[in-house]
Formats: structure tokens, C-alpha cells, sequence
């Protein structure tokens, strides 16, 4: 059998660098470091290929990374009875021998990212970690080798001997797939399969009561159905998504009772009607991803059996919603709601109705009927909103109070809009907000608009085409006593007068004094002002005179 190359990693639950505290340990010349006290020690990076002996017996915590040990023995780690973390990662490992930890029974952490390990199949370094407890493990092949590594039922057998919470065979490929091959897999929590060109799971995976965590994202699954998720009845995580052209059928879910978390995205799912019959059963799902996919028609109360629901993403999916309809009124749980993208009517007054609890609400990339958010809009049904996205919608204005019952508003993305106006009227409150209003098309900004704009609050006007004159002299001067409150001033520049296009408002200093015209009308007027006063006076004086 030609000889393979793969990565092999147990969990990396702590980093250590290859610096430390003190010096301590010599080993040819070349020291490894104590980092705390005798239980914790980085020989990183010295070039060696032995361990010093001179390291204690103690120790619990090792970084060996970045060495040369070619291959580990029975006896390589036979002296240091209690190690717990074993960092051996770019070490040139290319054998692990039967028993290598067999004299570590609390080892729970090892790491062998980036090391050639060379063998016949991959139940040679599994018999290589009997013994191990650890939390995760992870057997897989790079991404980019062409020829990726093969599974036959009996090479998993020796995961049997190995205690592990998470197992990772993401990038290998199933060869004879069949129950038995995962016989050994029963007691473990987390399950990734990416990437394994599964096209669909074998039935009899039933006796794993322990499995919550099932990724099975990349691979060729046509129907939902074919994945027999009622052998998996535990799940409170399932990701399928960069699945080609995934039908989820009606159904497929329905025995997924404790399911909270399910990602579809990236899988090409064309269904015409959504979403109660789909997800008909997942009464505990909180988190459903479905962006990038292909769907049309929300039907009218969609999620019908996902109450619990706290983050819907419907990012680039085509939604076609009727005019009458409310799909989302039974989702009082609701805090997140991603409709970037997604033709949104946004005419739609009722869109939104029955979301009372939600706090996020992304609407970028959406169009709103003549560039326009009018005072009367869909938003006036998420009174608790705090984080509105509106990036991208074409925007050209907005009407006084268009926000003002959305009092608990907090951060506010206008950005990359056609708006030729700062206007704060239409927001509750200014103490403390954050308002981006970058990349549109404002150039002079009223004092009285941003008189209001205290506290915590931060606005960006980065990217607009701003007057520097004097003509917006109230603004600028307003800027100069603010800075604390601008977001983005390296980015907030002139765009005219010419002769200051290009240069930062914080960097311009102008004098403005009284308007040559006027100046020119007070030189003229006020002479014939004092010689008619003149006249009058003396006109009265003249009556006055005469008349005695």
C-alpha cells in the first residue's frame, strides 16, 4: 500500500509561546525555559531532537514545538509520568510507534499540527495514542493534498481505546461505509465529517446517545432525508452548509426535537414554499442559517413550529413575501433578523410584525420605494430595535420621525447610500447613538443638526463629498470643539473649495468675517441713512418753529 501523508491534532486548549520567565533547563547547549514553576516548561524552537533529561519528572505542561524528533518511542515521554499538555507541533514526526503514550495516563492535550506523519493507514497512529484522554481529536488531511487519505471500517477500531470527547475527520474519504464504521465513535459529543464525500449516512447509527454536535458541511448529500437524522436524536447542533443543490424535503428534521442549532447556508436549496414543513419538529431551534441559498416563497406564519427562534439569516436568499402576509408574527423570541440582500419588500408594513423582542435588524442591500424610509415604515413594528443595518439601499432621504419610535436605538448604519443630508430629526434620542453615514452624498451640514449629538454618541461622515467653506463654517466649527464625537476623521476630508479638496476637516482653520457685499452695502447705505435722519431732524425742528 503506497505510503500517505496526513496531520493528526489533538486539542490545543492553551498557547505557549516560545518565550517564558526564566531561564532553567540546558540541553546541548541550548535552554528551555520555565514558565511556571516546575509544572509548566517551552523548549520551542531549540533544534533539538531529544528530551532534555533534565526536565522534572513533574512536569505537567510542555511546548516542544519546533524541533526534530522524527518519530516517538515508548520510551520518549516514558520519564514524565504526569504530563497533561504535550505541544509537539512542525516537530518533522514522521512515526508514532504502538504505545508512544502509553506511559502518560493523564495526558488530555497534544498537538501534532504540521508534522509529516507517514503510514500504511491511519490505525497505525491511532494504536500509537491508546490510552489517551483527550477532548479532542482531529485526523484529517490537509485541504490542498491531492490524494486524500482513505477510511476503511477497521482503521477506526483502535478510537475504541482512546477517551475523546470531539473526533475530526474532515478532508478523508469513506471507503466501504457502513455502521460498523463508526462503531467505535459512540461515546463521543462532537462529530466533524467535512468534506468526507458522503453522499448519504448508513442506517443503524443508533446507539450513540452522547452525539450533540454533528458538522457535515461539503459534501454531496441530494435530500435531507438521506442523512437519517432520526439516528441522532440527541443533536442541539447541525451544520450542513456548502451542500450542492440540498433538497430538505419535508420532514427530515422532525425527530430532531433538541436541535437549537442549524446551518444551511452556501447549499443551493431551491425550494419554492417556506419554511413550516422543512422545519416541521424543531421545536427547540434557536439559530437557523439559511443565507446564500436560493429560496423564493415565505409562506404566511413560515416558522410555524420554531417558536424559540433568537437569529434567523436569510443573507442573499431571494425572499418572496405576500403583501397580505405576516411570516414571522409567531417569533416573540426573535433578536436577530438578517435580511441583507434578500429583495425584502420593504413596503411591506407588516414584514416585521410579531418581532416585539428583536434587537438586530440588517436590512443592507434592500430597496425602499422611491429611495425613500417614510415616517410611517415597516420599522414601527421592532419598538426594542438597538443595532439597524441600512447600509446600500439606495437611500436619497428620510422623513422627520422615521425612527422616532424606535426609543432604544443605539447604532445605526447608513453608510453607502445617496443621501445629500445629515439629518438627525429622525431619530428618538442623540445622547447616545452611533450614526454612520459614510459614503453618501452630504456636503453642507446644519449646526442645528448636530447641536443634539451629546453624551456617548459618535456619528461618521467619512467619504462625503464636504464643503469646507464658509458657507458650512457652523459645522466645521461645531467639528473642531467635537472630535471625541467623529468616528473616521482620517477619512473625513474636503471635497470643496478646490484649493482644499483632499485635506482632513480637523486640519482646516477658517476665518470668516462679514460677506463683502455687505460690507459694500454698509459703505453705501449708511451715509444716505445718517443724511435722512438728518433731514428729518431738521424738518421737525423747522414744524416745530412755525408753529410757535
Amino acid at each position: 500500500m503506497a505510503l500517505r501523508k496526513c496531520f493528526l491534532a489533538l486539542a490545543l486548549t492553551a498557547h505557549l509561546s516560545c518565550e517564558g520567565s526564566s531561564l532553567q533547563v540546558s540541553a546541548a547547549g541550548k535552554t528551555c525555559v520555565k514558565v511556571i514553576g516546575d509544572e509548566s516548561y517551552t523548549c520551542c524552537d531549540l533544534g533539538l531532537n531529544e528530551i532534555p533529561e533534565s526536565l522534572p519528572s513533574s512536569l505537567k505542561i510542555l511546548d516542544f514545538s519546533f524541533n526534530a524528533i522524527f518519530a516517538i518511542y515508548q520510551s520518549t515521554f516514558s520519564r514524565l509520568r504526569s504530563l497533561r499538555h504535550l505541544d509537539l507541533t512542525r516537530c518533522l514526526i514522521s512515526w508514532l510507534y504502538e504505545g508512544a503514550f502509553a506511559s502518560n495516563p493523564d495526558l488530555d492535550t497534544l498537538v501534532l499540527i504540521g508534522n509529516p506523519l507517514i503510514s500504511v493507514e491511519i490505525s497505525v497512529i491511532l494504536v500509537g495514542l491508546m490510552g489517551v484522554n483527550a477532548h479532542i481529536l482531529r485526523i484529517g488531511t490537509f485541504q490542498d493534498v491531492a490524494d486524500n487519505i482513505g477510511i476503511a471500517p477497521h482503521m477506526l477500531q483502535a478510537i475504541c481505546n482512546i477517551t475523546t470527547a470531539e473526533v475530526n475527520l474532515q478532508n478523508m474519504h469513506f471507503s466501504g461505509l457502513s455502521s460498523s464504521t463508526f462503531q467505535c465513535l459512540t461515546k463521543i459529543q462532537k462529530l466533524d465529517l467535512t468534506n468526507t464525500g458522503l453522499s448519504d449516512l448508513p442506517s443503524g447509527i443508533s446507539n450513540n446517545s452522547l452525539l450533540t454536535d454533528l458538522i457535515l458541511n461539503e459534501n454531496s448529500f441530494e435530500h435531507a432525508c438521506d442523512i437519517k437524522l432520526a439516528s441522532f436524536p440527541f443533536l442541539t447542533r447541525l451544520s450542513l452548509k456548502r451542500t450542492e443543490a440540498l433538497q430538505l424535503g419535508s420532514g427530515c428534521f422532525k425527530d430532531l426535537a433538541k436541535l437549537q442549532y442549524l446551518d444551511l447556508s452556501i447549499s443551493g436549496i431551491g425550494s419554492s414554499d417556506c419554511c413550516s414543513a422543512q422545519f416541521q419538529g424543531l421545536v427547540s431551534l434557536k439559530y437557523l442559517n439559511l443565507s446564500y441559498n436560493d429560496m423564493h416563497t415565505v409562506q404566511d406564519l413560515a416558522f410555524q413550529d420554531n417558536i424559540h427562534l433568537e437569529l434567523l439569516d436569510f443573507t442573499h436568499t431571494h425572499l418572496k413575501v405576500n403583501a397580505s402576509q405576516k411570516p414571522f408574527r409567531n417569533l416573540q423570541h426573535l433578536r436577530m433578523l438578517n435580511l441583507s440582500s434578500s429583495h425584502a419588500d420593504t413596503s411591506n408594513r407588516d414584514l416585521l410584525t410579531g418581532l416585539k423582542s428583536l434587537v438586530i435588524l440588517n436590512l443592507k442591500g434592500n430597496a425602499f420605494s422611491s429611495g425613500i424610509i417614510h415616517s410611517s415604515n415597516l420599522l414601527q413594528q421592532v419598538p426594542n430595535l438597538e443595532v439597524l443595518i441600512l447600509s446600500e439601499c439606495e437611500l436619497i432621504a428620510i422623513d422627520n420621525e422615521a425612527f422616532h419610535n424606535l426609543t432604544k436605538l443605539k447604532y445605526v448604519l447608513l453608510n453607502r447610500n445617496k443621501l445629500t443630508m445629515f439629518s438627525t430629526n429622525a431619530f428618538y434620542d442623540l445622547r447616545q447613538i452611533v450614526l454612520n453615514f459614510a459614503e453618501n452624498h452630504i456636503k453642507i451640514i446644519p449646526q442645528k443638526m448636530v447641536n443634539g449629538i451629546s453624551g456617548l454618541s459618535i456619528i461618521d461622515l467619512s467619504y462625503n463629498p464636504l464643503d469646507c467653506s464658509c458657507d458650512n463654517i457652523e459645522f466645521l466649527t461645531w467639528l473642531h470643539k467635537n472630535m471625541d464625537k467623529m468616528e473616521n476623521l482620517e477619512e473625513t476630508s474636503c471635497s470643496t473649495p478646490n484649493a482644499l479638496a483632499g485635506t482632513r476637516l480637523d486640519m482646516v482653520m477658517l476665518s470668516c468675517g462679514v460677506p463683502v457685499v455687505v460690507i459694500v452695502l454698509i459703505v453705501v447705505l449708511l451715509p444716505l441713512l445718517i443724511a435722512a435722519s438728518a433731514f428729518m431732524i431738521l424738518y421737525c425742528l423747522k414744524r416745530r418753529y412755525h408753529s410757535i
